[in-house]
This record gives C-alpha cells, structure tokens and sequence, in this order.
C-alpha cells in the first residue's frame, strides 16, 4: 500500500506542475505584452511518441530512447529521480541490463492517451527477473517527455 501511495503522489507532483495551457507572454516593440493563443495538444503526437518510446525501449535502442526526452526532462521512480539527459541516460544504461534485448519478452497490457499525457501498464520476464506490473505516465509536449513516472512490482 505505502508503494501504491508514493506512486500516486509523485503523479500527482509531476502532473500538477503541468499546466494545460501553454500560451505564452511575448512582449512587442512598444513595450507591451499580449499573451499568444495556446499551443494546441495534439492526441496523435502524443501517441507517435508513446510508441516511439515503447518500441526504442524493447529494443534496447539508446539512442532512439534519448531522443524522446531534452535536458528539461524529469523522470521519477520508486528509487530515484532523474533530472537532465545525463541522468536519464544513465538510468536507462541500468535498465537494459536488467532487460537484455535477446532474453526478454515485453507485453503490454495497456495504453491510453488523453491529451498531453500518456499511461501504459506493461510487464517483462527474463531468465532470472518477473516484472509482473509495471506503470509508466508520461506528459510530452512538442513531441519530447517532458515529465514521467515509472513504478514496477517484480515477482519472486
């Protein structure tokens, strides 16, 4: 239960600082500002890059992986958070070697988008590891993660 709760705080941060309206103030040559209409979530980018990030993730790709984050980019898990390119980059160095490409099955189980955020509920088994449920939620904007939570519950 306290791993459940930690999981649903820490969407709670990250989506909270997220705002959904994504205007901005821009101030012209008389000195005065107008504020410039939202830029528009699109469903399908959102998407494009969810799929994008699962199908480089299963293939061990790093560099397709890194692709999909900037040095914005927050990613929080049970054990750590990640800030930056670098962070990222080294938590994911670990996660594919606990998740060889040749010796790992991945299933997912579900996928939903809604906007600028994206959720899938996967799992993954290799010889000597069973990841029975795993959740990630994702926040992407301009086609980049921008903000995403991951949790997992492995089996003995």
């Amino acid at each position: 239960m306290k791993k459940e709760i930690y999981f649903v705080l820490a969407f709670l941060s990250v989506v909270g600082g997220c705002s959904d309206n994504t205007s901005t103030r821009v101030q012209d040559s008389n000195n005065s500002q107008r504020v410039e209409a939202p830029n528009p979530i699109s469903e399908d980018k959102t998407k494009q890059v969810l799929d994008h990030h699962w199908d480089a993730f299963t293939q061990n790709n790093m560099e397709a992986v890194m692709a999909d984050y900037t040095e914005e980019s927050v990613l929080i898990t049970p054990d750590a958070t990640f800030k930056g390119l670098d962070e990222i980059r080294k938590n994911f160095e670990n996660a594919f070697i606990t998740f060889p490409r040749d010796i790992t099955s991945f299933q997912l189980n579900k996928s939903v988008v809604d906007r600028d955020v994206a959720y899938i509920l996967w799992q993954a088994k290799t010889p000597t590891l069973n990841l029975s449920y795993a959740t990630d939620t994702f926040v992407i904007r301009d086609g980049k993660i921008i903000r995403q939570t991951y949790a997992g519950v492995a089996k003995d």
